[in-house]
């Protein structure tokens, strides 16, 4: 018996999702008294590779099939089961990512298993098997109990940590056979934004929405962002409105995010909005309106004038990093 877990890559290079879904493996797979597998699929030097070690993997599963260098659901989730059909896993774990989402159900339907989607904590695993995950959209928390042998989980991206347990990880080539049925829809062009931090990954988002106004103010959430080291978002009206790309949409209908800091500028905060940042740890308001929705669930609010606010939390951070 052993842990699974599918360690995402873009370009080459493991995500820090990636590495946090190895460091959550490993602690499920020290309770269990077992060890550790990671698979990665595509174009992965072997460098690359052994830093899953790292983490907590003693061995890594190599898929260099050229076939599989984009993702394919339906491919990718035959191919990780069949890898834990070979090393005997019944615990398979991946990143709660875009990516993740369409493969977790793909998986625990091909071992029949039980899955937990959007886990926040370790299991409890003594005597029954329980998982803590976000729910409804991330405005509550449930808890799942998985009675099947076989058991999927898909980790929140900045819910667990990326927790260094060096191990010395051999490397294997797996090649399983592919179905020409899996391949029927293909990606062909991935268009990554690579001089920015990515939102699902960003342990701390600066949001902005249309109390700023137009793009012309965007200045200060960008340069807010930089001395924070922050992914920029916005609300679904300002990439509704192209003031900022689409990409940067966060929200029920954009990207879903879960950063240890969310700071809103200009942002009322609609049940819409909330439902893709509301699993952030700490949310800190910015907004001129004192009865704006989201100073509810703010951990920290600022009634102001994000044109007078955002400068001198700019100033104060230029000072403090003097």
């Amino acid at each position: 018996m052993s842990v699974l877990v599918y360690v995402e890559q873009a370009e080459g290079k493991f995500k820090k999702s990636g590495y946090e879904a190895v460091s959550y493996a490993f602690a499920i797979a020290q309770n269990l008294n077992t060890n550790v597998v990671a698979i990665s699929i595509g174009n992965v030097d072997s460098s690359e590779l052994a830093t899953l070690g790292n983490y907590g993997a003693s061995k890594v599963l190599n898929v260099g099939n050229p076939q599989l260098e984009k993702i394919v659901n339906q491919a990718y989730a035959a191919v990780i089961a069949e890898a834990a059909k070979k090393e005997n896993a019944n615990v398979v774990v991946l990143s709660n990512s875009f990516s993740g989402k369409g493969l977790a159900p793909r998986i625990a339907v091909k071992l029949n298993a039980g899955l937990v989607d959007g886990a926040v904590e370790l299991p409890q695993t003594n005597g029954e098997f329980s998982v803590k995950k976000t729910a409804f959209s991330g405005k509550a928390f449930a808890v799942t109990t998985l009675s099947s042998e076989n058991k999927v989980i898909a980790l929140n991206p900045n819910a667990f940590g990326t927790k260094e347990n060096a191990t010395n990880a051999s490397i294997e080539d797996f090649s399983p056979e592919v179905k020409s049925s899996d391949l029927t829809a293909m990606v062909k062009e991935i268009i990554r934004a690579t001089d920015k931090v990515s939102l699902p990954d960003a342990e701390i988002v600066v949001s902005g929405g249309r109390g700023l106004k137009g793009p012309e103010n965007w200045g200060m959430v960008e340069e807010l962002a930089d001395l924070l080291g922050a992914a920029t978002a916005c609300s679904k009206p300002v990439s509704d409105a192209d003031w900022r790309p689409h990409s940067e949409h966060v929200g029920q209908t954009g990207i879903a995010i879960s950063p240890n800091l969310y700071i809103a500028i200009g942002i009322s905060g609609a049940i819409q909005h909330l439902a893709g940042v509301s699993s952030s740890k700490v949310i800190v308001v910015i907004n001129k309106d004192p009865e704006a929705p989201f100073f509810k669930v703010a951990d920290y609010g600022i009634v102001g004038d994000a044109f007078e606010v955002v400068p001198k939390i700019i100033a104060a951070l230029k000072n403090h990093k003097a």
